[in-house]
């Protein structure tokens, strides 16, 4: 009988697809934060836009406001046309109308003078410079109305949608909600997750380390690879191999209605598989068509989403980048999507039959280089790596040169 022969066997996105749809209820509460707090966020309902932008008619550069008809009058020999300088406009100040064959000097996001619908850069202006008022200049003639004018609302006309619900919170979408006067924003609140790492042999890093012990390096990765996807960690538990006292773990913690929990190790057929003995009864554990990273599990004890990892670290880290990460992006919206690119490999890789290989790599922008074998014990090989290759199932070797996608991680 196949060693895998008591779990079904699935797909990476069957897999992906159906952890994505066990954390679809994840998203459901909010919470207002202010607008330095929002990076990254999600917003959980669309922003109307309360003014418009521009909010006024205001001039893109240094120059003088005119009225663009005047400069079709009487325009000399030089093919310039006078005008008489009037006060000037410095930004934040309101004007007063501008009559026939003035020029106000205007600065950069000043308001336009009532009356004037263009604005001529000064290093077009004969004298050069912004004259006192009451000096007479020449500006080429001729001018186009709506030169070098900031209209009002031709960014965003007041009542309008200006960000929509669902959209992360980049820095010019931020930049956006400043601009139209918010100060704080509803966001989707960041998802709570409790972690257990289990394992007999695994003691927490600085404490003492039995000779048959390593330190566990499960907890760490995945506080940092929940940090960096938003996630709140709200109890994190290095927990034996005790079925009994697992149960009374999770009993304890799901009464605090986290949004889901994530765990690594205990998911495989061995004889102290203690996440998969207390929620086989909960849930379901296949095995991925992938390495590392092969036996997965999912489940809901209490109604509560709950992710089974495998317990090797790397496969631990590349389980989280292949299905936990892209189902919180697709259910709560965040974090972004890693990056992907596709690269030749700098050497040949042999694939594995009837499974994905989820590589290690270092992209240099130009080639794929592997960084150390594909075992899932392989942790500093891992903290070199830029990358995640995704070699695809197959018999032959893939000689250098071969293009494979990459999913970026820096």
């Amino acid at each position: 009988m196949s060693r895998h022969a008591q779990h079904p066997v699935r797909s990476v996105d069957e897999h992906r697809r159906a952890v994505t749809e066990a954390l679809r209820g994840v998203r459901a509460r909010t919470e207002t934060v202010p607008l330095a707090a929002a990076a990254g966020r999600v917003l959980a309902e669309d922003l109307v836009a309360p003014l418009s932008l521009q909010p006024f008619d205001n001039s893109q550069m240094d120059g003088f406001a005119i009225r663009a008809a005047d400069s079709r009058t009487a325009p000399g020999e030089d093919g310039r046309t006078p005008f008489v300088v009037v006060a000037p406009v410095p930004a934040g100040h309101v004007p007063g109308p501008l009559g026939p064959g003035e020029a106000a000097p205007v600065m950069t996001g000043a308001p336009l003078p009532p009356g004037a619908d263009a604005v001529v850069p000064v290093e077009e202006s004969l004298p050069g410079g912004f004259p006192a008022p009451g000096t007479h200049l020449r500006l080429p003639a001729g001018q186009p109305a709506g030169r070098f004018v900031r209209r009002a609302g031709e960014d965003v006309v007041a009542g309008d949608t200006a960000l929509v619900a669902g959209q992360r919170l980049t820095p010019a979408r931020i930049g956006l909600a400043a601009a139209l006067g918010c100060a704080e924003l509803t966001v989707r609140a960041r998802p709570r997750a409790v972690l257990y790492t289990t394992g007999d042999e695994v003691v927490a890093p600085g404490a003492a380390r039995g000779p048959a012990q390593i330190f566990d390096a499960n907890a760490a990765i995945l506080r940092a690879q929940l940090a960096e996807a938003g996630v709140e960690v709200v109890g994190a538990h290095l927990l034996s191999d005790d079925a009994g006292a697992f149960a009374a773990r999770l009993a304890e913690d799901t009464a605090r209605r986290p949004d889901f929990f994530v765990s690594s190790g205990g998911v495989s057929e061995g004889a102290y598989e203690v996440v998969r003995q207390v929620l086989a009864p909960h849930g379901e554990f296949v095995h991925v068509a992938m390495q590392p990273g092969g036996p997965q599990g999912l489940a809901a004890p209490g109604g509560v989403p709950f992710v089974c990892l495998p317990g090797n670290p790397v496969s631990t880290l590349v389980s989280f980048e292949m299905f936990l990460r892209p189902a919180l992006t697709g259910t709560v919206g965040a974090p972004a999507p890693r990056a992907r690119r596709t690269g030749p490999l700098a050497e040949a890789v042999r694939p594995l039959p009837g499974r994905t290989q989820v590589r290690r790599a270092v992209w240099d922008g130009a080639t794929v280089r592997m960084a150390g074998g594909p075992g899932s014990h392989l942790l500093a090989a891992a903290a070199r790596a830029n990358a995640l290759a995704l070699v695809p199932a197959g018999g032959a070797e893939l000689p250098a040169g071969t293009p494979v996608e990459l999913l970026l991680l820096d």
